[in-house]
């Protein structure tokens, strides 16, 4: 049976994942609509995507993709899972909020699963079996971004100067994932992802560093188990949006599709 696939988002994830779907390129998968934070929009070209409420965007689906940032999984991942729709969240940064992270992961019967996309990391499948086998020590994620994409709005003049003219690798951000997530949100996906299998948002510890001449974005994760030691390593390529990996939206096709494999590596 065909899953109708809704995106809640169009920027440089929600396009991605709404075109492919639209082309039919996603076994067992239809595109149902689109919603933009801002209104409805048209993906593809010579397809009714109009949606104009979430209310119509859950009508329409079977699963929804949440590809909008924080405030968007914030505003309308409630009402899918309370509809009894699953829900696949990109933004996962956005579950430092114990209160909705509580909601949607409540498990009253006939509500729709909570799925975390695997986003612009790897290793998750073996991360979160070593904390099944037993005690996780210690968890560090340290994220590498150019300057650009680390600005926010809190930054003042002199830090904003400091961060945009370095030439050399410039360290932002030293602390826990929850203090990560809250002044870094829409760089921090990564770090929330990697609590949540691992230790939690409090002891994750994550630094942030700015680089000027990082040509991808790039993540190394180290922890420390009973089951074993590990390290790994990635470096992606930047999307159009330089705080986002061109690979996460690929993240998300590959999960959807694999609601209807008949064969799914790393399960």
């Amino acid at each position: 049976m065909t899953a109708a696939v809704g995106v809640i988002g169009a920027g440089a994830i929600g396009s991605v994942v709404a075109e492919a779907l639209a082309r039919g390129e996603v076994p067992g998968c239809r595109l149902a609509g689109v919603l933009r934070r801002s209104g409805p929009t048209v993906v593809a070209a010579g397809l009714d995507l109009l949606v104009a409420s979430i209310g119509e965007l859950v009508d329409r689906s079977d699963v929804v993709v949440e590809a909008a940032g924080a405030q968007a999984l914030a505003d309308h991942g409630p009402a899918v899972v309370d509809a009894g729709v699953d829900l696949l969240v990109v933004s996962v940064g956005a579950l430092v909020d114990d209160r909705l992270r509580a909601h949607l992961c409540d498990t009253h019967e006939g509500r729709g699963r909570v799925l975390l996309s695997s986003g612009a990391i790897g290793g998750l499948d073996l991360l979160r079996a070593a904390a099944l086998m037993g005690p996780v020590h210690s968890v560090r994620l340290t994220t590498v971004k150019r300057p650009q994409a680390l600005e926010r709005p809190w930054m003042s003049d002199d830090e904003r100067a400091q961060l945009l003219r370095s030439r050399h690798p410039h360290t932002v951000f030293s602390g826990s994932a929850r203090d990560a997530v809250r002044r870094f949100p829409d760089s921090s996906n990564v770090a929330a992802t990697l609590a949540l299998a691992t230790t939690g948002f409090d002891a994750t510890h994550v630094d942030i560093v700015a680089e000027a001449e990082a040509a991808r974005v790039r993540h190394r994760i180290e922890v420390e188990a009973d089951a074993g030691r590990y390290e790994l390593t990635v470096e992606n390529t930047p999307s159009a949006n330089p705080r986002t990996s061109a690979v996460t939206p690929y993240a998300v096709l590959r999960a959807l599709a694999d609601r209807d494999a008949r064969l799914i590596v790393g399960a």
